[in-house]
């Protein structure tokens, strides 16, 4: 089976490669991680570790972090919001190479961790046939995506034959793995529940009130402007979930002749914000500032949460400075980390958006933080028991 799985990844590779290569030059988000995964450009080298995390994206990456951190660990990431995130933490460091490349390129390691569905079947057999134990952390099926587990139920057995122990986020999650072919499976809190936010800047609290869009996709921005009536008080701060949509919401802003000011070009905000922050609204077009605006933040309005398709995003890290936050009600891959917050307002119908950012004051907290011990201890025991060997 493997064998054949193998072979087939091949031909997909030949098929897409050509295609994949010319991609790389037009999306600037895959300039490097398409060439680094599916030629190894600049790719070839793996440092030795004890503990190899893989972890799709930015949010995935930034809640290893305490996890890494307490081991010699190397990462390996798909995206580039990803590979930057765990280079702020992480010397060891690559893009996962595409699964033809594995059996040659993946160094051995004592303990291998995958965070949520990252699913590589090359991944998790190589590094079991050199010797890891691999674990399985954070895992989840939602109900969209438990239909389609199903389907190739086959396929998600063999992966499962081969990973030792399945951390679960609840107690259906769990239900759900063991009937797909999961052998040890244990419930465990979302790790993302342990986030602790760190500040790469400490932003002076302004005077006006903050306001933020935070992790917006498209067409929501608009929704979002047009249902809030901006005060002379007040200031509002407008974060896109994905980088590449910048100049896109920079256009919308113009064609809705507002007034606002990009982060990118204000030079001493760290210092003296009140003076830079001149426009009423900013927009936030450098990654990794989020975090540090919510710190000083009044109301948090949570993106994609409020149309169908996208599911809503993580409020762990904003309401880690319990912060007034509003979502939208379309939070169905984040239901669990919802759970975990308190006084989170949700807003059905946008009219009613403009009243509750000027009228509630319930702040939001995480109602209980997650010790991350057991998990270490796991960890800590798998590389013991390899270094036995």
């Amino acid at each position: 089976m493997i064998f054949i799985y193998y072979c087939l990844v091949w031909i997909v590779y030949i098929i897409l490669a050509f295609p994949l290569f010319l991609l790389s030059f037009f999306k600037f988000k895959y300039k490097n991680s398409l060439k680094a995964r599916f030629f190894l450009y600049k790719n070839f080298h793996q440092d030795i570790a004890d503990v190899h995390f893989h972890a799709c994206s930015l949010g995935e990456v930034r809640s290893i972090r305490e996890l890494a951190l307490c081991f010699d660990s190397r990462i390996s990431t798909t995206t580039q919001t990803g590979y930057d995130e765990a280079k702020n933490f992480c010397q060891k460091v690559n893009f996962l190479a595409f699964e033809n490349f594995i059996p040659f390129w993946l160094k051995p390691c004592k303990v291998l961790v995958i965070f949520e569905a990252e699913y590589w079947l090359m991944l998790i057999f190589i590094a079991k046939l050199k010797g890891a134990k691999v674990l399985l952390i954070n895992a989840r099926i939602s109900d969209n995506s438990y239909k389609n587990y199903k389907n190739f139920s086959f396929f998600y057995r063999l992966i499962f034959s081969y990973i030792d122990k399945i951390f679960a986020q609840s107690l259906q999650d769990k239900e759900r793995l063991l009937e797909l072919g999961a052998k040890k499976v244990a419930i465990y809190q979302n790790i993302k529940a342990a986030l602790k936010p760190k500040l790469s800047k400490n932003y002076p609290k302004l005077k006006q009130k903050l306001i933020i869009f935070a992790n917006t996709h498209s067409k929501e921005e608009q929704l979002l402007l047009q249902a809030l009536k901006l005060k002379d008080n007040e200031k509002l701060i407008i974060a896109p979930r994905h980088p590449e949509r910048f100049k896109e919401v920079e256009n919308l802003l113009k064609d809705l002749n507002l007034n606002f000011v990009r982060l990118s070009t204000l030079k001493n905000c760290e210092n003296d914000l009140e003076k830079e922050f001149k426009s009423q609204i900013l927009l936030l077009d450098l990654l990794g500032e989020l975090v540090n605006f919510y710190a000083i933040s009044d109301v948090v309005v949570l993106g994609g949460s409020f149309f169908e398709g996208i599911g809503g995003h993580n409020p762990i890290e904003a309401a880690s400075f319990e912060n007034v936050i509003i979502s939208g009600i379309y939070i169905h891959n984040q239901k669990k980390l919802f759970n975990e917050v308190e006084n989170i307002n949700f807003c059905e119908n946008l009219e009613e958006l403009d009243e509750k950012i000027h009228h509630l004051s319930q702040r939001a907290k995480i109602s209980k933080k997650l010790d991350l011990k057991p998990m270490i201890k796991e960890i800590q025991e798998n590389i013991d028991a390899r270094k036995s060997l």
